[in-house]
Parts: C-alpha cells; structure tokens; sequence
C-alpha cells in the first residue's frame, strides 16, 4: 500500500454507497435475549408492541436471522443529502502525538443535526409516515436525537414530540431552538404533562432527569394519543441496524485503499453510534474471517458496561417499558447533574452486550476532564469541534496512539467521531474555566440503583 496515495479524506462514489442495513445478530452464535412483557415476563409478542413501536420497526427489531435489510429508495435518497460521511486520516493528530499510529475517523457530523442520529431517525420517520400516523414521540438526552427526528419529521411533514433531559434542556438552549425550528415541541423531563414525570418529580424533587425518565414520559404520551407511537434513538435492535450504514461505509473506504484495522474505537451510552460503527467488522470476527480490537469507551459517572450488571431490567425508569436483558446501572440510576458528556443512558444496547459479554469486544471508562482535554487537543490539530460523546473514543484513541509511540508499533486505528459540539459550550465553557468536576459513583451507589431490578 502506498502511503502517498491515500488521500486526507476517504470518500465514496454514489454507486459504492450501501444498499443494504448489515443485521449483526444473524451472525451471533449467541443471540440477544428477547424482549419480556414486564407483567408476565414472557417474550413479548409483535402484536403487544404494536401500540408502542411502528409495524416495519417491530418487525427488524425481532429480525434475528436476515444479514442484510434492504434500504427503501425514499431513504437511499435521503441519505444522499449528507452521505457518504468522509472517512478522515488524522494526519495533524499522528504529528501532535508524534506516533507511529496511523489514525482515522469516521466524521458523522456533517449534517445539520451534528451527528450520526440522523441515520435512524429518517428511517423511523419514514416507517411511521409509511403506516399513516399523525406523528410521533420520542426522548433527547443531548440533544442530537431530537434534532435529528425533529428534522426527519420535518422532511415527512410530521408531528414530533420531544421529552428532552431536562439537565440538557437547561444547558443547551440552542440545540432545543433547532428542534422548534423544524416544528417539533421540546418539553423538560421529568415534566407535569404525563402522570410517569409526575410520580417521577414526587420522588425526587428537583431531579435534572435521564434517559429513563424522558422515555417513559415519550411511551406514556404516545400511548395516550391515536395516530401517534414512540421512537427510540438508540439501545434497540432495529436503531443499530439503521446505523450499521456507518461501519458499511468506513468499511467500503478502508477496503478501497487496502487498510486493515487493528483497532477501532467507539463511544459507548445506548450504543448506537458503536454498535453501528463496529457491526461489519464485528460481522467478520463472528465468522471468523478476521479479527479486530474492538473498545467501547463510556463515562466513568454512567459506567454500565464495566461496572453494571448482565441482568433484564426496564429501559427506563417509569417502569412501562418492555424489560431488555442488557449491562445495566439499574432503571432508576441517574447521573450527577454535573456530569456534562452525554452517554447518560442507564442501560447498554442488548446487541452490544452480549458481545461484550461474550468477550467479543471490551470497554473502558474515562473522566469527564480526561474527555474534554482529548476533545481541546482534537480541536486544535484537526480543525473541528468534537461532540462530548465522540470525545470519550478521542480520549482512547489518544491513548492508544502514545502506547503505539512508546512501543514502536505501527497500528492501525478507527474510531467513530459521532458528532459536531457546537452546541455544548456550556460544558466546554466549565472545562475551561477550571469548574468541571469529575464524579465517579460509588460502589454503594450502584448496588443500591441494581438493588431495584426486577426479578426474571
């Protein structure tokens, strides 16, 4: 392989650009465990997810057995409008470190919503618009997801609801101005709007919220209106699918100028963007056909894959959600409200966990402050303003590349940089000003979030 030959950025033709969703779980000896009905905990069947989830997106999520998922032309040409993300070689990064490493990245950020979200949302929307629903609701933590659906429903011309963390509702102002620009209402949870945000706020006053509590107030309400269901951006089975266009792509361009990975690295809170990133290679390492060092990179404050637990517990914390047998902090954990780089999820993707507890994969955790120095150097070599979340696989991959200077090893590295933080000043406002704080839960704390897990 010549060097000289690879360009700065790696772009696709419009006619090597996917066909096709790539579903890992066909190639998983080990298949994630089905859904339970948290009344009788029995696999739920696809009629009793019809009041929540779109007809098409129940049936992919359910879909253990097709490879590969044909992508509708209405939303081929969508995608076309912001795909094929560039697959970007980190040339300036490799000289900062002054490492042998050769970096690369997979960009997700060139698109208005700022992240890979958008890959999902736009084929949840045209699902539900398929089946003729007036429109849907749906949860944001950091906001990305609920720009993203705010976009995609635009584009469908279609009601979206979003229930936004309401930490990130406080902070990010200007990411919930673009949600309403594209005709989505944006409510704070937990809120007073549903009876879930109400028994919520009864028991913990003052809560800035989470996840768990966004979603249940997203299924209460699109349960409560006709014509209308919930949409998820990450953790399920049916949104990994969607994203796996991301591993599809940087794939297809690594493969163009002949580069193998050793490593490829991803955020890690629902695990959507990883999951998505890594599920062609994963692919291959299932079957045998190569293998890869796969790193999922969380926050040391929401730490469910290495110190959370294999066990079902609800998706979120109303407790009306299916129960999905995941790495889990428990339902009811929420995160300090001084932890400022997203990845709040209690929960990890089913998918994700059971390779990683399958040893397929391994993750770490890294402090918020470690996060937001990788994100400054990034800045200033590379020319863009990382996301907080992308900023925990920077934080590795940084890692990784000075371990590659001190031993002399030339490794290959990937790793998913999922969006743009142009909307997080907030936090990168509190790094500079010497406020940011790292917390790291205790052990009590946890075990008294998983003390909580329903008994299956």
């Amino acid at each position: 392989m010549n060097e000289n030959k690879i360009p700065y950025k790696i772009y696709l033709e419009e006619n090597e650009m996917p066909k096709q969703w790539y579903n890992v779980r066909a190639d998983m000896k080990n298949k994630p465990a089905p859904l339970l009905n948290p009344g009788t905990k029995k696999p739920l069947a696809p009629e009793e997810l019809k009041p929540i989830f779109c007809d098409e997106l129940i049936a992919q999520e359910l879909n253990n057995d097709d490879a590969y998922i044909d992508i509708p032309t209405e939303i081929q040409d969508f995608y076309k409008m912001y795909r094929p993300s560039p697959l970007v070689r980190a040339y300036c990064l490799e000289k900062k470190l002054q490492t042998p490493a050769k970096i690369y990245y997979k960009f997700e950020g060139n698109n208005t919503s700022g992240s890979h979200k958008l890959n999902s949302a736009i084929a949840q929307a045209y699902y539900a618009k398929k089946q003729g629903l007036k429109g849907v609701t749906t949860e944001t933590g950091a906001g990305q997801w609920g720009t993203a659906l705010s976009m995609a429903c635009s584009y469908f011309d279609m009601d979206c609801q979003v229930y936004m963390v309401k930490v990130s509702y406080e902070q990010k102002p200007f990411r919930r101005e673009v949600m309403r620009t594209y005709g989505a209402s944006v409510t704070p949870s937990p809120s007073n709007t549903t009876e879930v945000g109400k028994e919520i706020l009864r028991q913990h006053p003052g809560t800035t919220g989470s996840l768990g509590c966004a979603i249940s107030e997203a299924v209460e309400a699109a349960t409560k209106q006709e014509g209308y269901r919930y949409v998820l951006g990450s953790v399920l089975n049916q949104v990994l699918l969607h994203q796996s266009i991301i591993g599809l792509e940087t794939k297809a361009a690594l493969d163009k100028y002949g580069i193998k990975p050793d490593m490829i690295i991803g955020c890690a809170g629902g695990g959507s963007n990883l999951g998505g990133l890594i599920s062609p290679f994963m692919g291959e390492k299932l079957r045998g056909e190569a293998d890869y060092q796969i790193i999922a990179v969380e926050p040391a404050s929401c730490p469910s894959l290495t110190r959370g637990v294999f066990a079902y517990d609800f998706c979120d914390t109303g407790m009306v959600c299916p129960l999905a047998k995941m790495y889990t902090l428990g339902s009811g954990f929420i995160p300090s409200a001084n932890h400022a780089g997203g990845l709040r999820y209690h929960g990890m993707s089913p998918i994700v966990s059971q390779l990683y507890h399958d040893g397929l994969m391994e993750a770490r955790s890294v402090e918020q402050t470690a996060v937001f120095e990788a994100a400054e150097t990034f800045a200033r070599v590379e020319g863009i303003l990382p996301a907080p979340e992308s900023s925990h696989a920077i934080r590795v991959a940084i890692d990784e590349a000075l371990k590659c200077k001190e031993t002399g090893e030339e490794k290959t590295i990937v790793f998913g940089l999922t969006g743009t933080g142009y909307f997080d000043m907030v936090a990168y406002e509190k790094y500079n000003n010497g406020e940011m704080t790292d917390y790291i839960p205790t052990d009590a704390d946890l075990k008294a979030a998983v003390a909580t897990l329903p008994t299956v």
